[in-house]
């Protein structure tokens, strides 16, 4: 291995090991339920640098303990070494990344993401995100058949390309357990889904020879619909067909037995048999390779990072019930995440336009500017969603566009909070007005204990002080940050007092006392003689 390649190579192994696999779906044994790990969706799939762009998810699926985790780790391998022809890495390097093990017991539960988002640059010149996705093994002695079926629904719905794990050869209950995993969340067209069948261990290459090619010669066979057939065989095969817009099958050898039989084995390509190195090589740039990505599409669109983490929940939510749920429900699931996802993009581009207006570190701005800004930014956000391909019919999309409006102009309430804030009169309003009650008490405490009336007197001087307690509170609240509650109740109280009696005062004195009387009058100046010419 050159130096240039160990440097590569070690640069890997550091990212590898800053980023991990981390549960987005948790899978509750005891009660066989699913929970969605909304934080750390997010964390993933929101970062600043990938949630705009349009996403690849590559998930692999299938019965447990037959090598899903172990293949992924070899998908990141070039994933993080890509440009490299020896991205396979060392012969003595341990496999690293998704966790795996030897045995016959699941290790994988749930779902899981690894947590860096890779972006690629595509031959058109577009950049996507790729993120890879394991999920728990089907069929073992602890998951239900609504388990099965419920993860391996999840991540076909949220995948552009699921990868179907099998042994050795597609039996015919391999195809049925596909048709029964998948019926349950068909909805029609609108998923444009690839299916790719990995066959692992395959032992007839002198049928059909190992990798993609052979694989498809194969599959076409075990899918080929024919007259003699079963009816209920028929169905299997067309239901397939028809739940994904392209289907392919790929055949790997079998590792070696070293892999299989060796508790110790832990990943070392030296332990792994060269005809299976060989074809890894040929399958992982089939699915990762910048020219064969394939987007995630639904109902026609693109689908974003910031869109899949709409669409997750979305489909978690149809999958807490006892039932799996009708296609009907797939369908409306799928059209709310995406009018939500529609939802989403619209306010990012409102609040991206209001943050250059008016954000953190620009000035104050004039509130009928701002009110302006505000509706030429919410017509712009309306049109975007409304320009997206949404599902669901107008009558179902119009509420989401209700909500959109609802939104933008609660967001727009807290934009002009911020921007007040900013106003050094509106700033200085409540410590002005305490002054203003502290300055009017004492005026009437001394007016009215000159005149005896001591009770108003004491009155005065109690709102004096109270009007003091709260003014010296204020300041420790701003300068503190303690206690804000009680300061944001200073505040409303100075704000109702400024509203209700000094401003309207003020519009009074206004009113009565023209600013013009208040102006000097200019007097009217006489020519110089100089300017004069004198006659005679």
């Amino acid at each position: 291995m050159s130096p240039e390649e160990r440097d590569t190579l070690l640069s890997e192994l550091n990212d590898i090991s800053s980023a991990r696999p981390v549960q987005i779906v948790v899978a509750h044994e005891d009660d066989h339920a699913f929970e969605l790990d909304e934080a750390a969706l997010e964390r993933i799939l929101l970062q600043e640098h990938v949630r705009d762009l349009n996403v690849v998810v590559v998930s692999v699926a299938g019965a447990f303990r037959k090598g899903k985790s172990f293949l992924l780790d070899f998908m990141l391998r070039f994933m993080y070494n890509k440009m490299s022809s020896s991205w396979l890495g060392g012969h003595e390097e341990p496999l690293t990344g998704f966790t795996w093990r030897g045995g016959c017991e699941r290790e994988t539960t749930g779902i899981l993401a690894w947590s860096e988002v890779f972006v690629v640059d595509k031959p058109d010149g577009s950049k996507v995100a790729v993120l890879l996705i394991d999920t728990q093994g089907a069929f073992d002695s602890q998951s239900t058949i609504k388990d099965c079926a419920t993860l391996f629904a999840l991540s076909t719905m949220t995948s552009s390309v699921q990868v179907y794990n099998l042994s050795q050869n597609v039996q015919e209950d391999d195809l049925q357990h596909l048709q029964h995993l998948v019926k349950c969340f068909f909805v029609h067209c609108s998923l444009r889904q690839t299916l790719m069948f990995l066959i692992r261990d395959w032992s007839y290459p002198y049928e059909h020879p190992y990798g993609l090619e052979g694989g498809k010669s194969f599959l076409e066979k075990r899918l080929q619909v024919k007259q003699n057939q079963h009816e209920e065989l028929q169905n299997v095969r067309k239901h397939i067909h028809s739940c994904f817009s392209n289907i392919g099958c790929f055949l790997l050898p079998h590792p070696g037995l070293k892999v299989a039989t060796n508790p110790n084995f832990d990943g070392r390509l030296a332990d792994i048999d060269d005809d299976f190195k060989m074809e890894l090589v040929s399958l992982v740039p089939i699915l990762l390779s910048p020219e064969n990505l394939v987007e995630k599409e639904i109902g026609g669109s693109k689908v974003t990072c910031r869109d899949l983490v709409q669409y997750f929940k979305a489909y978690m939510k149809i999958y807490q019930g006892e039932e799996l749920p009708h296609p009907k429900s797939m369908l409306q699931a799928t059209a709310e995440a995406n009018n939500l996802a529609a939802v989403a993009g619209a306010k990012e581009i409102y609040n991206k336009g209001m943050e250059q207006m008016c954000g953190g570190d620009k000035p104050y701005m004039a509130a009928d500017q701002l009110e302006r800004g505000h509706n030429d930014l919410r017509k712009v956000a309306v049109k975007h969603f409304c320009s997206v391909k949404k599902m669901g019919g107008e009558d179902f999309c119009r509420r989401y566009q209700e909500q959109l409006e609802a939104e933008l102009d609660e967001a727009f309430g807290n934009f002009v909070k911020h921007n007040d804030g900013k106003n050094i009169f509106y700033a200085a309003r409540t410590p002005a007005t305490l002054f203003a009650v502290m300055f009017a008490m004492y005026v009437a405490s001394l007016v009215t204990g000159f005149l005896g009336v001591n009770t108003v007197a004491a009155v005065c001087n109690l709102v004096m002080g109270v009007a003091l307690a709260a003014l010296c509170l204020w300041a420790y609240v701003k300068y503190s940050g303690e206690f804000r509650e009680v300061g944001s109740v200073i505040d409303q109280v100075a704000e109702t007092l400024w509203e209700q009696i000094f401003s309207k005062l003020f519009e009074v004195a206004r009113s009565r006392v023209p600013l013009p009387s208040l102006i000097p009058a200019q007097r009217t100046r006489l020519p110089s003689n100089n300017n004069v010419k004198k006659k005679n």
